[in-house]
């Protein structure tokens, strides 16, 4: 299924983690495991935050997912299914107006 990772770091968290040379190896380490198809980084709410489009095959991926970035960053992460503009075809599609 398609999913939008969303991690929003801690900005103490995230400073010092910059300091030290790993935020980057956090960031280079989840797109080497994800491989997503769309990955964009910004500011949302003061805090740096990080898009990342993704198959997410099996579920029991979101711990090794999610972890190097609460224990790293202090993040929270949140995970949305998303679709592509296919998808919604697909998807609407199959509704049978009433």
């Amino acid at each position: 299924m398609r999913m939008l990772l969303k991690v929003q770091m801690d900005t103490a968290a995230s400073n010092e983690a910059i300091r030290q040379g790993r935020l980057l190896k956090v960031m280079e380490g989840a797109l080497e495991e994800l491989r997503p198809e769309a990955a964009y980084f910004t500011v949302e709410d003061g805090c740096r935050t990080g898009y990342l489009f993704f198959d997410l095959s099996d579920p029991t991926r979101m711990p090794k997912i999610s972890e190097p970035f609460f224990m790293e960053m202090g993040a929270k992460v949140h995970y949305s299914p998303v679709m592509n503009p296919e998808d919604l075809r697909k998807g609407l599609s199959a509704i049978t107006p009433s």
